[in-house]
């Protein structure tokens, strides 16, 4: 049985939940409590030696221990529902917009955040060594989180998925980072009306309420 180590109230691990879910694959899951430091606890570290969640043991034993590991082996392993495209243009496409929205919507969230938040003192970034906060990153980060919005907005007008013309991984993506920037006080409302309007037509997926 393949066991899912996950954190109910965090982002990252959400994106893998949702993905399992839209795959439709059965799988113990052992919560791991980021509020208490639990991923750095030494019990964690044997298990994910990086002290993030989410993380994926698979049926061999074989511990995955980051989104993109555990999204590659799930495609791979169940392809019934493929997520990741189908022709090369699609694959390259969905490759591309994933790594965007990633890069300049999640990324910039963590940066807005981490460099900000009191909790995070000396925990700027995720892992198993402490960084000091820098005021000006937090800042960049909420600039960039406002223009990966606009961006978003400018993308999906006349169109119900944003990187090809059926529901893809990039989509997962995208519903995890929009619903996480509310942490940095950036919400969907009515100056976008077409990513508005995308994330109504996701809120009918039942993975997007997991």
């Amino acid at each position: 049985m393949i066991t899912f180590y996950d954190c109910s109230t965090a982002p990252s691990p959400r994106r893998a939940r949702i993905l399992l879910a839209e795959k439709g694959v059965a799988h113990d899951t052992v919560q791991v409590d980021l509020r208490t430091g639990e991923q750095l606890s030494d019990a964690f570290r044997q298990i994910n030696p990086a002290c993030t969640v989410p993380a994926l043991k698979t049926d061999s034993g074989l511990v995955l221990t980051d989104n993109a590991a555990i999204a590659a082996y799930l495609e791979a392993q169940f392809p019934a529902l493929p997520l990741f495209g189908m022709t090369p243009e699609e694959k390259a496409e969905i490759a591309s917009w994933n790594w965007r929205v990633e890069f300049e919507g999640l990324l910039a969230i963590a940066e807005a955040l981490r460099n900000s938040s009191p909790a995070m003192k000396d925990r700027a970034l995720p892992g198993p060594v402490n960084y000091p906060q820098i005021p000006e990153l937090a800042q960049r980060g909420l600039a960039r989180v406002q223009q990966f919005f606009l961006t978003l907005n400018e993308r999906l007008a006349g169109r119900d998925y944003i990187a090809t013309d059926r529901f893809s991984i990039v989509d997962i993506t995208a519903v995890v980072t929009v619903d996480f920037a509310r942490v940095v006080k950036v919400k969907v409302d009515e100056q976008y009306p077409h990513l508005q309007r995308w994330r109504a037509a996701m809120a009918q997926r039942v993975s997007m309420s997991l």
